[in-house]
């Protein structure tokens, strides 16, 4: 079966070759897209881990993240000889952390069950 378009000659063996290229580029597509999606995905959540060791937690938040965890966040007093007092309220009870400007480390907890924070 031969048609005449011009020079060109189609035939039925030139049909053939163009859908064994089709699904040879179909099978590529195939394996190609989801690898693709698959190293976006790992270049994100990389670049997500990354930049997550420098984010701070919002103010307005009453805990922060520490290895995954939430730890509620004090009030922190900072003087300017660089000595330092800070305050975490817990449920009924108060952890009381100081340091002083000669690097004195002292960490006190009083829990009230009558009193609330």
């Amino acid at each position: 079966m031969n048609f005449t378009l011009g020079s060109h000659a189609m035939t039925k063996r030139g049909s053939v070759r163009n859908d064994v290229m089709k699904l040879k580029a179909r099978k590529r597509l195939m394996i190609g897209a989801p690898a693709l999606v698959a190293a976006a995905g790992f270049a994100t959540a990389a670049y997500a881990q990354a930049q997550g060791q420098d984010q701070r937690t919002p103010k307005g938040w009453s805990y922060e993240i520490k290895d995954g965890k939430r730890v509620p966040k004090g009030d922190r007093v900072t003087n300017a000889d660089g000595s330092w007092r800070e305050e975490v309220r817990q449920g009924n009870c108060v952890t009381i952390k100081e340091r002083s400007a000669s690097g004195e480390y002292k960490e006190t907890r009083q829990c009230n069950p009558g009193n609330p924070g």
